[in-house]
């Protein structure tokens, strides 16, 4: 095939990706895909090499289950590179890649997640410790929620680690420890944010792909977003006064409002009862443990305050990693170039790494 071929087959029912030069039709296939069918859908009539590697860490396996979708591959004459992409950036990245794996770069480990995992739980016993020995005064209860909002911000850290599958040996293992961090130690669902997080790394700042620039109208954001508004006169809230309201209504109510609402809105619709097991268990737990001090309306103001706080960590932490950097519609980059233009690093610190969660 050649690209221009390959480029025709990009639209819902009708997609092709290219992997190794090899094409495949995955066009009824994308409703079976373990990470979903957008994911999929947005390298559509590309070469998705890079992230099929990085998305899978076994790649043998994967490759077996790809050979029904195989339909055949690049003519001679083809690039490896669709859309005039840097083609010795690209062999280069590749060539980087396999040098950092056979050093052992890619190696987790395991002391240090169980080290992660073991200052998590020891946060959250410290803080029922508090409660116990001391009582529910304000001083002691806003100590007791700085506690717990640290233990909530480090877990959603950990989490994010086990979600890439990065740290166990085995896929099976790393859902597993997922489902309990995200479940279970903070009431969220895997499922949920796999489907976010992948999307948000498969195309980083990409408008309609990566859900992470997805404001709702709230927000204009880049260069590009403002001047299309601007064009097209759209004007949900008074833009320009964006830099005075975000303090209102960003860092406060993405977690404790919008998260909340969109992760028990999606395992209901999609049927995710594994994942709605898990972190009905988180409730349960927190419930028992807080409203015999409390009662359930203190702790249930005591929880959306915990949410509160964690929400202002979690969004300066992932908003200056992103959105300071270019956003823009697609524009069919390379790997490596995609993931550097959209991502803004930090002066690297043992603080700075565990506030951040290395990210």
């Amino acid at each position: 095939y050649t690209w221009e071929e390959v480029q025709k087959h990009t639209k819902s029912g009708d997609q092709w990706i290219v992997v190794e030069r090899q094409v495949y039709n995955v066009s009824q296939w994308v409703k079976r895909h373990p990470g979903g069918l957008r994911i999929i859908g947005h390298y559509a009539g590309e070469d998705a090499t890079e992230a099929f590697t990085a998305f899978h860490p076994d790649l043998q396996l994967v490759r077996k289950y790809m050979k029904p979708l195989l339909i055949g591959e690049l003519e001679a004459s083809e690039p490896s590179q669709d859309c005039q992409k840097n083609a010795a950036l690209v062999e280069d990245f590749r060539a980087l890649r396999e040098r950092l794996e056979a050093e052992g770069c890619f190696k987790t480990q395991p002391l240090f997640f169980t080290l992660h995992l073991g200052h998590i739980l020891l946060l959250e016993v410290i803080a029922l410790m508090l409660v116990w020995h001391f009582g529910t005064g304000w001083i002691n209860t806003a100590v007791v929620a700085v506690l717990m909002a640290t233990a909530q911000s480090q877990a959603g850290w950990l989490q994010h680690d086990f979600g890439h599958l990065s740290v166990c040996k085995t896929s099976r293992w790393n859902h597993l420890v997922h489902k309990f961090v995200i479940g279970h130690l903070k009431g969220a669902s895997a499922c949920w944010w796999n489907h976010r997080h992948f999307q948000h790394h498969a195309k980083p700042n990409v408008f309609k792909k990566d859900p992470d620039v997805n404001m709702l109208n709230a927000f204009v954001v880049g260069k590009v977003q403002p001047v299309e508004y601007g064009t097209k006169k759209i004007k949900h809230l008074p833009y320009n006064h964006q830099h005075k309201y975000f303090f209102f209504i960003g860092p406060p109510l993405l977690i404790p409002v919008y998260f909340q609402f969109q992760i028990f809105h999606n395992m209901i619709l999609h049927g995710l009862w594994v994942d709605l097991a898990w972190c009905i268990s988180y409730y349960v737990r927190y419930f028992l443990c807080y409203t015999q001090f409390y009662g359930v309306f203190w702790a249930v103001i005591l929880f959306n305050f915990v949410r509160f706080m964690e929400s202002h960590w979690f969004v300066w932490v992932t908003q200056m990693s992103h959105i300071p950097m270019n956003i823009d519609y697609e524009k069919h980059q390379d790997w490596l170039s995609m993931q550097l233009v959209a991502t803004c690093n930090i002066e690297q610190s043992p603080f700075n790494d565990w506030f951040s969660g290395h990210l």
